[in-house]
């Protein structure tokens, strides 16, 4: 499997009918030629797992200031408008559930085309060859209890049979410091790409307390990939210098974060 840092830009798809076996040669050199392209009992016939991973290239760029693995979605009149109904303290909550699952979804898309694929060819029913890209296996998600679980139903939506993880991580009223009070993993976590879900860092310092046990279970810093909605300067530095080789997607980097996210979601307000 690629590191998350190699991109490769992918072939387009192509359609080619497939030749009939029976196509009349010109000349010898055409025969040879084709002779040499057709597979032999110790020629293996290419499959899925031939194929080198590539990561397709991505058209997000880095947020100057903080790293090159730290990428903001492309702004746009809906993603601000989005932006807007979840920041509105007087948007209802049925509204508010709506326009943060659209928003959820957009930056769960991208966070997959972060992951890796393999080329492949499948024949479509008319009987043609088309040269696609699937999923390299080895991907799961992991939720930051509790607004992370928020995060869930998009990613499901996109990759139904995807493996999930939890973390729970508490702050001290009095101290503020993060302590970890629960963690649950699939067992072969350390040898997957982890998709850390957590959609408002005010601090940072609850993603940090999350990444600290992913690695104590052997998951490396450049095999997460950080989704987030909302993140402040602050918590973006902070993640950043602590781990630079990290991947974090947001769709805003603002001074003041909707730290009232959770609580609307999940109707606790």
């Amino acid at each position: 499997m690629g590191t998350m840092s190699e991109v490769v830009t992918a072939r387009a798809p192509t359609f080619e009918k497939t030749p009939p076996s029976q196509t009349p040669l010109h000349d010898n050199q055409t025969a040879l030629h084709d002779k040499q392209r057709q597979p032999t009992d110790d020629t293996p016939t290419p499959t899925q797992e031939s194929y080198p991973p590539l990561v397709l290239e991505s058209h997000l760029q880095p947020v100057e200031g903080f790293g090159p693995y730290f990428k903001l979605i492309p702004s746009s009149g809906q993603l601000k408008e989005l932006q807007t109904i979840i920041r509105d303290r007087n948007t209802l909550r049925s509204d508010f559930k709506f326009y943060a699952d659209r928003l959820i979804r957009l930056v769960v898309e991208e966070g997959l085309n972060q992951l890796p694929y393999s080329d492949c060819s499948i024949t479509t029913p008319t009987g043609c060859s088309y040269q696609g890209l699937r999923f390299v296996k080895g991907n799961c998600g992991v939720a930051i209890v509790r607004s992370g679980e928020a995060m869930e139903q998009g990613l499901r939506s996109c990759c139904r049979s995807i493996r999930l993880g939890k973390i729970l991580v508490e702050s001290d009223l009095e101290t503020h410091e993060a302590r970890v009070v629960y963690a649950k993993f699939p067992d072969d976590i350390s040898q997957r790409k982890v998709l850390l879900m957590y959609p408002i860092m005010s601090s940072g310092n609850t993603v940090i307390k999350a990444v600290r046990v992913l690695q104590e279970h052997a998951v490396e810093e450049q095999n997460i990939i950080l989704l987030n909605l909302f993140s402040t300067p602050t918590a973006a530095r902070t993640i950043t210098g602590a781990f630079p080789r990290m991947h974090i997607l947001t769709s805003e980097v603002h001074p003041v974060a909707p730290n009232h996210f959770g609580q609307k979601y999940f109707g606790t307000d």
